[in-house]
C-alpha cells in the first residue's frame, strides 16, 4: 500500500527523555476504505482510489467526502479487493513520508508580503511606500514580461514535502509527523510512503 489520507489536528511537541524537543503536526488517518481498484488490462494503468471521511447522508454516486488515486505496481493489484480498510498501520515508527496538503489561502496581497519587496521610502514626500515600482521598459519589449513579481493571490497552493513518522498511535489512528505541515486545521493530508 502506497499511502493514506488523513486529517490534520494541529501542532504539539514531543520530548525525549534527553531533554530534546521534537515539534509535531499530528494527523488523523481513520481507516480509508479502497473504493476502486485499478488494473492495466481495464484502466491502462494500476492504482488505487482510497475513501476518506464517509459522508452522513451517502447518495447513490457519492459515499465520502474525498476520493485520490494512488499509483501501485503492476504485481501489488491482486492483493487488494473493493471495501478493505488501511489504516495506520502500513507505517513503522521512523518511517520517511512524503506528505501534500494545500496551504492557506491568504487572499490578494501587495508585493511587499507576497514577494518581501523592501518598499521605497517611509518620509521625506514619498509617495511610493509599499508600491512595487517599475515593471519593465519602454517600446522594447513593450510588454510586461511573463512571472513578473507583483501584487496577486496568496497561499492556497499544493505543498510536497518530505518528512518522517515520529509517533505512531494505532488505536487513536493518529500519526505524529516531525516539523510543520502546509495547510490549516481539519485540512485533507496525503501521506505517500517516501
Amino acid at each position: 500500500m502506497p499511502g493514506i489520507l488523513g486529517r490534520k489536528i494541529g501542532m504539539t511537541r514531543l520530548i525525549q527523555d534527553d531533554g530534546r524537543v521534537i515539534p509535531l503536526t499530528v494527523i488523523e488517518c481513520t481507516p480509508n476504505t479502497i473504493v476502486q481498484v485499478k488494473t492495466t488490462e481495464k484502466n491502462g494503468y494500476p492504482a488505487l482510489v482510497l475513501g476518506f471521511d464517509a459522508l452522513k447522508k451517502p447518495t447513490k454516486n457519492r459515499k465520502f467526502r474525498y476520493l485520490r488515486e494512488f499509483a501501485i505496481p503492476e504485481a501489488e493489484a491482486i492483493n487488494f479487493k473493493i471495501g478493505d480498510a488501511v489504516n495506520v498501520d502500513l507505517f513503522g515508527d521512523a518511517d520517511e513520508v512524503q506528505i501534500t496538503s494545500i496551504s492557506k489561502g491568504k487572499g490578494f496581497q501587495g508585493v511587499v508580503r507576497r514577494w518581501h519587496f523592501r518598499g521605497g521610502p517611509g518620509s521625506h514626500g514619498s509617495h511610493a511606500h509599499r508600491e512595487p515600482g517599475s515593471i519593465g521598459a519602454r517600446a522594447r519589449p513593450g510588454h510586461v514580461h511573463k512571472g513578473k513579481k507583483m501584487a496577486g493571490r496568496m497561499g492556497n497552493d499544493r505543498k510536497t514535502i518530505d518528512t518522517q513518522i515520529v509517533y505512531r498511535d494505532a488505536e487513536k489512528n493518529l500519526i505524529g509527523l516531525r516539523g510543520p505541515v502546509a495547510g490549516g486545521k481539519d485540512s485533507l493530508i496525503i501521506i505517500r510512503k517516501s
